[in-house]
């Protein structure tokens, strides 16, 4: 998780992140490798400053599913993984898989930034009682890791908007998936895309088209870019899993709670308690017939 995504070009210099700004906010094309290349360098520079912003509402042992604060603890989304050995994709700082060692788990964490799982490294260090991770630095689009090697694969805000085919982060899911596996990923809900990245009032009027596919693209004065999101339907997000061979049992859209009243970006109490911001796909890896 660790990483919420911008949902939808930002309003001026502000960006959904708190961080530094782009020399330049535009939509355009943006290749597969493109993309990769741009968000590791992204998340390498800003490792350090997104914990040092973001890492009290994460916690370093915690497994929180969006900016809406929707706890693993309380949800039960990955069902019970004591003894269950368990896959993160874009873990980040690993905050969500250390949480998944105290509830008996075996987990491995793994992230496109060797920032980020340096980060983890840290804080890894800080808590002893807790047994360190093992943390593994790979493209969520090519796991190193056999068949069916998992009982359960999850993803909190992490890889999916941050490629250009996430259908093949959801085949590398299910790939490693063992049969009757459950895979979970949660995302920016794809009807935020319509609507400016504001948490004020301005945020809660559509601006472009939710079916324009077109990627976020921030980028320095030579064009080269330094940040890339990705957008796909409710309806994409559905066939992407059908196709990785995955049912899909629940989507889970997080309420704005009464008691929350911290912004994150362009997700705020004005607009969660009108629109929604997160979409928790909830997965099973089919049994074969008979």
């Amino acid at each position: 998780m660790q990483k919420y995504p911008i949902d939808g070009p930002p309003t001026g210099s502000k960006r959904g992140y708190g961080v530094s700004s782009p020399a330049d906010v535009t939509r355009r094309p943006a290749s597969a490798d493109e993309t990769t290349g741009a968000n590791r360098r992204w998340w390498d520079r800003e490792a350090a400053d997104y914990y040092t912003e973001h890492g009290t509402f994460l916690g370093d042992v915690d497994l929180v599913w969006g900016p809406e604060r929707l706890r693993e603890a309380d949800a039960h989304l990955l069902g019970d993984v004591r003894g269950r050995r368990v896959l993160e994709i874009g873990a980040g700082a690993a905050q969500c898989s250390r949480w998944l060692l105290t509830q008996g788990a075996q987990v491995v964490a793994t992230d496109l930034s060797g920032a980020m799982l340096s980060t983890g490294a840290d804080i890894d260090r800080r808590h002893p009682s807790t047994p360190a991770l093992p943390l593994v630095q790979c493209d969520g689009r090519a796991l190193p890791f056999t068949d069916a090697s998992f009982d359960v694969v999850f993803t909190a805000y992490g890889v999916i908007p941050f490629v250009a085919d996430s259908d093949l982060v959801l085949a590398e899911a299910s790939r490693v998936l063992r049969r009757g596996g459950r895979f979970v990923f949660s995302t920016t809900h794809p009807v935020r895309w319509a609507f400016p990245d504001d948490p004020g009032p301005s945020g809660l009027t559509a601006t472009q088209s939710y079916f324009d596919r077109t990627p976020y693209v921030e980028q320095d004065s030579s064009g080269r870019a330094s940040y890339v999101e990705h957008h796909r339907t409710l309806g994409d997000r559905v066939r992407e899993i059908h196709a990785a061979g995955l049912r899909l049992v629940d989507i889970v859209e997080p309420e704005w709670p009464a008691d929350h009243e911290e912004t994150w970006g362009g997700w705020s109490p004005l607009r969660g308690r009108l629109l929604p911001g997160t979409a928790i796909f909830v997965c099973d890896k089919g049994m074969p017939p008979g």
